[in-house]
Order: structure tokens, then C-alpha cells, then sequence
């Protein structure tokens, strides 16, 4: 039987009496796209919080390629190869694309300790080489080297979306978690992202989707877990759970029996 990449079983995030996430489980094999998605405030933002150890546990034990990782530092879940975005962009507007992005792949090559590169000066040169040419051949896989010298802060939104998994493939990860990369953009700029997720998922790239444009869900992932006030209530293809009657009911807004973060 085929390890999963990364396993999640029975995790709590409670914030007083909110109950964000509320014993959610979960296995994801490598190379799959799975969608995560529900209505506002069913707790999927903190899920992808406490997947990248940016949220803490209440309870539940988490797996990443056979490692239990719930006592890591979001840094050291980072060098073990997995990557994330935000629901809004997290760049540093003055600096190129190219210097942004080369900053994902300078938290892979550097490491923590910074003593080595002020008394081994060679190495520093050496891996700020490495950090360029690594950063240079993800700005080529997203399709944006012609904006490479350009300030990210000038990029229209959904180009600066581009550069943020730039930054993170530069990293090398195994595992992306996207918070919403479509939101506020139009439906060519959504399709464009698409295509971005599908072309990684061909390259053998795992990913995590939180999304709430459900014709986006569907055109990219092969499975999808629903959520609703901390909890899974139905999982399954795209097409099967937007039947289910419960998924139903929460996305028309009825009265629940909880309250959640978003």
C-alpha cells in the first residue's frame, strides 16, 4: 500500500468556543489536485493554517511524506517541502520578480545558519548562483520571463499571483496549498491560473486548492472535500458533491447549528 504525502487525522483548531476546524481527516497521494472548498467561514483557510503549522493544534496528528510534523516551526515544515499562498498577495512590491521569487529558492539553499556565509564568503557566491538560476527556471515555468527586471508592484493581480508560485516552486516543494489564488480576478486571468495548476499536476506537483468558484473546482481537481463549520460533511468528485443535499443546503446559506472561521 502507497504511503500518502501527507496525512491529517482528527485535527482541531478551537479559538475559545469557535470551533474553526473540528476533527477533520484526511490522506492525499502524491501528484493529486484536491479541492477544499465550502462556504465562508467553514474553517478551510484555518485547515491550510495548520496543514503549513501557521495555526496552532487543539488536537490531531499530521503526517508529511512519513514524517509527524504538528510540532514543527512553519519554517521547518518549509524546508521539508511544503509550500503555500494567501488569500492576498504577499509580495514585495519594490523588488524585481526576479528578486522575489529568488527569495523562495534562498530559504531551500541557504539553510538556518547564516555564521558559514560571512566567514565562507566563496559560498556565499556560490549559492547566490544557484539561487538566481533556480529562480530564473520558475519565472520560466510560469510564463512571465519577460517581466523578469520589472518591480512585482506594478504587475496587474493576477501576474503578481504568478510570481507568488514562482517564489514558491522555487523552493522545490512537494506539496502547494493555494488559498484562493483566483479571487478578484476576471475569467481569463482565473483560466490562466488554471492552466498553471494543471500544467504542475502534469509535472507530478501535489496540490491543495481552496477555492469557492466551483467551475474552477471542477475544471482542475479529481477530488473535493466540503466543509462547513469545522467539518467534513461530504467528500468526492466535483460533480457528486455539489449534488449532495447537504452540501446543498450550506451553500444556500440555511441556518447551522455553529460558528467557524473562514
Amino acid at each position: 500500500m502507497t504511503t500518502p504525502l501527507l496525512r491529517v487525522e482528527d485535527v482541531k483548531v478551537h479559538f475559545g468556543g469557535v470551533k474553526a476546524v473540528d476533527g477533520v481527516s484526511l490522506e492525499l497521494a502524491e501528484g493529486r489536485l484536491f479541492g477544499l472548498v465550502g462556504p465562508n467561514g467553514s474553517g478551510k483557510s484555518t485547515l491550510l493554517g495548520a496543514l503549513s503549522r501557521m495555526t496552532a493544534l487543539t488536537n490531531g496528528r499530521l503526517w508529511f511524506a512519513g514524517h509527524n510534523y504538528e510540532r514543527d516551526t512553519p519554517q521547518q515544515v518549509s524546508r521539508r517541502g511544503l509550500g503555500r499562498t494567501f488569500q492576498t498577495v504577499r509580495l514585495l512590491p519594490a523588488l524585481s520578480v526576479l528578486e522575489n521569487v529568488m527569495i523562495g529558492a534562498d530559504s531551500r539553499l541557504y539553510g538556518q545558519r547564516i555564521t558559514p556565509n560571512w566567514v565562507m564568503p566563496w559560498r556565499t557566491r556560490r549559492l547566490e548562483v544557484a539561487c538566481r538560476q533556480a529562480a530564473i527556471e520558475a519565472i520560466e515555468r510560469l510564463g512571465i520571463a519577460d517581466l523578469m527586471n520589472r518591480p512585482s508592484g506594478v504587475l496587474p493581480y493576477g501576474t503578481q499571483r504568478r510570481v507568488e508560485i514562482a517564489r514558491i516552486l522555487a523552493a522545490e516543494p512537494k506539496l502547494m496549498l493555494f488559498d484562493e489564488p483566483a479571487a478578484g480576478m476576471n475569467h481569463q486571468e482565473r483560466d490562466a491560473i488554471a492552466q498553471v495548476m494543471r500544467q504542475l499536476q502534469a509535472e507530478g506537483m501535489t496540490q491543495i486548492l481552496v477555492e469557492h468558484d466551483m467551475q474552477m473546482i471542477s475544471d482542475v481537481c479529481e477530488h473535493v472535500l466540503v466543509m462547513n463549520f469545522g467539518k467534513v460533511i461530504a467528500a468526492g468528485t466535483a460533480q457528486s458533491v455539489v449534488r449532495d443535499p447537504e452540501v446543498q443546503e450550506a451553500y444556500l446559506g440555511k441556518r447551522g447549528t455553529g460558528h467557524a472561521a473562514a
